[in-house]
């Protein structure tokens, strides 16, 4: 387990990656999230790994950046902060109604992230879509609910961030992380 490494995890247009953004300026170590930088690359090459075309070959196209992510990062001090872990991948799996491969849950099992875990609600305010954030509102809000009970299944704890302003959720990480 690294317990410097911590994740932000929850639905799409939660205000995962803003916060995550803040904590950089603030001098924070962070990763950023695998999804979008995998919907770029596809988009850009015609590819389908996808979430809207080949589920599954988008899954494992996050575990393979999602490890070497977590496997960089153990050469970093003081804590790292992840947008999204590998356990998410298992999370997507589920929502998508798709077998998680054994290889992916031992995976999320043996990669481990500090037991505290960032939940940012689903929170209709902020709720928007995108080019690569195709969901809707109520698909965020499963989204939500089913990384909450796939992190909380492999013995995480859940700390929910604050419906509130950026600078006011990186405070309150901030004085998580001094705990």
């Amino acid at each position: 387990m690294s317990d410097h490494f911590f994740v932000v995890t929850g639905g799409p247009g939660a205000g995962k990656t803003s916060l995550i953004t803040e904590l950089a300026r603030r001098g924070f170590h962070t990763i950023p999230e695998s999804g979008r930088a995998i919907i770029r690359e596809e988009l850009q090459r015609g590819g389908d790994a996808l979430p809207w075309a080949d589920r599954m070959a988008y899954a494992e196209r996050m575990l393979e950046r999602d490890l070497r992510a977590y496997s960089a990062a153990q050469a970093l001090s003081g804590p790292v902060i992840f947008d999204r872990g590998i356990p998410d991948i298992m999370g997507y799996l589920t929502l998508c109604g798709l077998p998680v491969p054994p290889h992916v849950a031992a995976t999320a099992k043996a990669a481990r992230y500090n037991a505290r875990v960032f939940l940012t609600p689903y929170w209709d305010e902020i709720f928007t879509q995108d080019s690569e954030r195709k969901q809707t509102r109520a698909e965020a809000e499963a989204t939500c609910a089913v990384m909450r009970e796939t992190y909380t299944a492999l013995g995480y704890q859940i700390t929910e961030l604050p419906r509130a302003d950026i600078a006011t959720r990186a405070d309150f990480v901030c004085s998580q992380l001094a705990i």
